[in-house]
Parts: C-alpha cells; sequence; structure tokens
C-alpha cells in the first residue's frame, strides 16, 4: 500500500522529478538555516532579556528596595524606572515553568554584581495571564504603536538576608513572531526564483525530449522519414536530435532497399515458378505431376509468407474502423464451409480501428496451424481490460516450455519433418506476432493444462488495443 501511495505521488516524468528532488533539497537546507537562524534569535533574545532584569533587579536592590511596590495592595509605581516589585513569597505558580538556563545565567549577573542570592526563578508567562504586567502595559500604551507584546519575563530573586522576593518583569518584544514571518517570506521567495528558473531550465531541455519521444513512437509505426524534427535546445539534446534524424533517414533508406531487392526477388521468382507449373502439365505420371506441382505450391507459399513479412513493417493500406467480431466469425464460416473441424466459441462485439486484410492473414495462420498440429480449433472473442482477445485453442501435443519463445522465431517449426503433410516453412507464427504488432498488440503461446496437470492443448492469444 506504501509503495502504491508512493508511486502515485511520484512524478514520472524527468521536469516533475527534477522539480521535486529540488523542492525537497531547498526545503531541507532552508528549514536547517532557519532553524540555526532562529535558535540564534531566540537566544540573542533571551540573552537581552536575562540582562535587562538583572539590571533592573540591580538598581532595585542598591536603590531602596523596602519601597517597592507591593504586589496586590494597587499600587504599581515604579522604582527609578524599573518594573521591579516586592512579593511576600514566590511569584511562579503550579503551572508556570521554570526556565533553568535564564536562572543560571541570572546567578550569575547578579553574584559578579556582588549581589548576595539566595534563589532565583525566571519564567515565561502571557500578559493576559498576569494582572500586574497587563496593569504597566495598559500605562505604557503610547509605547507600543506596533505590535504589543503577548509575553512577559518573570524573573524572581531572594536575598539572602531577605524573606520576601524582588520580581521584575520584563516583556518580550514580537521579534520573534516578525522573524518568522521575515523567514517564511524569505522561503516562498526563494522557492519562486528557484524553483521558477529550474522549471525554464527543464522545459527547454524536455520539451525536444517530448517531442523526440513522439517522433520515436511514430517512425515505430509508421516507418515514414516525414516530419522530422528541427535540432532544437542546449546543445547536447540538439545533437541527439540531429544524430536521431541520421539514423532515421539510414534506417529509411535500409528499408527501401529491403523493399526494392525483395520485389525483385518475388518477381524473378514467381514468374519462372509459373511457367515451371505450366510445364509440368505435359509430365505422363501423375503421382511424379502431382508431387512437382506440390513443391511448386510449397515454394510459392513461402515466397508469399517471406514477403509479407517484410511488406508487414511499412504498411500501405491505413487502418480503418471495422467490427472485430465479424471479421472473426467470417473467417471461421470459410474453415466451416471447407468441412474443417473448427468451432466460433463465446464471441464479445468489438469495434476497433484496424487492417482488416492483414488480421484475416494472422487469424488463418493461427487456425491453419491448429488444425495442423492439434487437429481441431476453437475460436473465441473477448474484451478485457480495453484490449480485444482473440484466442485459438486446439487439442495437439502442446509445445514443451522450454520451446514456446522460440516459436515464434522465423523458420522455426512444431514439426521438424517439412513433408507435405505438415507443409510451412515457419513462417506463420512469426508472421500473426508480426501483423500483432503492427496493430500494437501481442501474440502469446501457451499450453493449456487439465486438473490433472497434463497438457490438453495448445492456446494462442492475440491481444489487440481496443
Amino acid at each position: 500500500m506504501r509503495d502504491r501511495l508512493l508511486s502515485l505521488l511520484w512524478p514520472r516524468s524527468l521536469r516533475g522529478q527534477m522539480l521535486l528532488a529540488i523542492a525537497l533539497a531547498l526545503f531541507l537546507a532552508q528549514g536547517i538555516g532557519a532553524l540555526l537562524l532562529y535558535r540564534a534569535e531566540h537566544e540573542r533574545i533571551e540573552g537581552a532579556l536575562v540582562h535587562n532584569a538583572a539590571f533592573r533587579l540591580g538598581v532595585a536592590i542598591q536603590g531602596e528596595p523596602a519601597s517597592a511596590p507591593k504586589e496586590g495592595r494597587g499600587r504599581h509605581e515604579r522604582l527609578r524606572g524599573s518594573r521591579v516589585s516586592l512579593a511576600p513569597a514566590s511569584p511562579l505558580r503550579p503551572e508556570d515553568l521554570r526556565e533553568r538556563s535564564e536562572e543560571a545565567e541570572l546567578r550569575r549577573i547578579l553574584i559578579d554584581q556582588d549581589v548576595p542570592v539566595a534563589e532565583v526563578q525566571v519564567t515565561h508567562r502571557p500578559v493576559t495571564g498576569d494582572a500586574f504586567a497587563r496593569q504597566l502595559l495598559d500605562r505604557q500604551e503610547r509605547r507600543y504603536r506596533g505590535p504589543r507584546p503577548s509575553d512577559v519575563m518573570i524573573a524572581a530573586v531572594r536575598l539572602e538576608s531577605r524573606s520576601d522576593w524582588l520580581v521584575a518583569r520584563v516583556f518580550v518584544p514580537p521579534t520573534e513572531r516578525l522573524m518568522l514571518r521575515t523567514l517564511f517570506g524569505q522561503t516562498l521567495f526563494i522557492y519562486a526564483v528557484l524553483v521558477g528558473a529550474m522549471w525554464l531550465m527543464l522545459r527547454r531541455i524536455t520539451r525536444p525530449l517530448a517531442a523526440l519521444t513522439t517522433r520515436l513512437e511514430r517512425f515505430a509505426e509508421t516507418r515514414d522519414s516525414a516530419g522530422q524534427l528541427e535540432p532544437q535546445g542546449p546543445d547536447d539534446v540538439a545533437r541527439l536530435i540531429v544524430a536521431h534524424n541520421a539514423m532515421e533517414a539510414r534506417i529509411v533508406a535500409l528499408l527501401d532497399e529491403k523493399d526494392v531487392m525483395l520485389g525483385a526477388i518475388g518477381h524473378d521468382l514467381k514468374t519462372p515458378l509459373a511457367a515451371l507449373r505450366v510445364r509440368i502439365e505435359s509430365v505422363a505420371d501423375d503421382a511424379e505431376r502431382q508431387r512437382m506441382a506440390t513443391t511448386i505450391e510449397d515454394i510459392t507459399r513461402t515466397l508469399d509468407d517471406i514477403l509479407s513479412l517484410a511488406r508487414v513493417g511499412r504498411p500501405t493500406d491505413p487502418q480503418e474502423t471495422t467490427e472485430l467480431s465479424a471479421l472473426v466469425a467470417a473467417v471461421v464460416e470459410e474453415y466451416e464451409d471447407m468441412g474443417e473441424p473448427v468451432e466460433l466459441g463465446d464471441t464479445a462485439r468489438v469495434v476497433l480501428a484496424l487492417r482488416s486484410t492483414w488480421i484475416r492473414r494472422a487469424l488463418r495462420n493461427l487456425i491453419g496451424n491448429a488444425l495442423r498440429y492439434g487437429r481441431v480449433a476453437r475460436v473465441s472473442l473477448d474484451r478485457e481490460a480495453g484490449a480485444a482477445v482473440i484466442r485459438i485453442a486446439d487439442a495437439g501435443p502442446g509445445i514443451a516450455e522450454d520451446q514456446i519463445a522460440n516459436m515464434l522465431e522465423p523458420f522455426t517449426r512444431g514439426d521438424p519433418s517439412r513433408n507435405s503433410e505438415t507443409g510451412g516453412a515457419g513462417l506463420g507464427l512469426t508472421l500473426a506476432r508480426a501483423i500483432a504488432e503492427q496493430h500494437g498488440g501481442t501474440l502469446v503461446l501457451a499450453n493449456r493444462r487439465g486438473a490433472d496437470g497434463r497438457i490438453e492443448g495448445l492456446e494462442v492469444e492475440l491481444r489487440l488495443p481496443a
């Protein structure tokens, strides 16, 4: 489940993966930098607050601490400009959290000033939760034209010669909130600049690569050299496009040479074969004449398969919208009319664009193989996961598992005898596979097994994208 979620969230394109990697790295670097900066600023502010409190307490102690206003008596007068008051007991509440590091720093500063400190307590409290601080802040409203402080640091000191506590209040400036806003804005600005610049750069790289990929897919289907890309993008990508155009032109030239050569071979061979077919009619021995005619037919059929296999990669006829179920039924009917044991099973109505002549040729080759090696053929048509699946099953001995892949190679036959009864040159399955691939599909061979695990025949699956 986790891997599936990651595969959905992780972008598939080069541009998306690069931008995501840069964004994550930038987030990590900016997060670490912001954390260090925030920590340093926080320590600076806390140090300033502690020194401020120590200064106020020192002034109060050196002055007249006995005249400092008592907390809770309604007198909040400042002593020599400091926010220091006297409390009979510790001002800390049970819910207050003591700041141990600040207490140690305050104790050190006061001892350095020769102040006889017995106990030190420091805590932070919201201004709204401290009546004394709230009254002080209300009296000094004019000083806070900007953001009002929301927290106050309370520093309490008990001297060795006294039982009451000196309490100093220092308002925490709202700089931390401003700093967080600044860091957030800075991060957004850096993200916008860097990610935007990388997006433009990657777009300049990935656009010609995407166009080249589309061109490759189109060339793989049509073998047509028209519409080659103009070199664009960075030098490396432009050189790749130039090299691809040169390779494409060379492939087209080789294919043209092949077509010319095969056409010449087909013409040069079929003409004497036809003449030879006429001449054997003068042979008196019927059996000998029949053997010679069968040999000529085998040569002609093999030659047709070779030429068809050569042409299937560069079809000249366009694809037409065809009802595949009707086409399959028509091919099966041809064999039924000839009395062959071919059965049409379940069929689903599937309409798709294809080259019907080639699909008929593939079906005839597959059904012919099933009848030749498996005695019977059962044909069915299903629609599965956006694909039309034609299955042709026979009742033969099947194929050894280690030989199934080899059976799709040219000139490979299940029966190596090559006699007149089995016939063929081992090109039927190869041609059927080439036709399937011409339509963007696949051809798969698999043995059919019964409940006891024994092979009951071979099943050929022709899958075409619908």
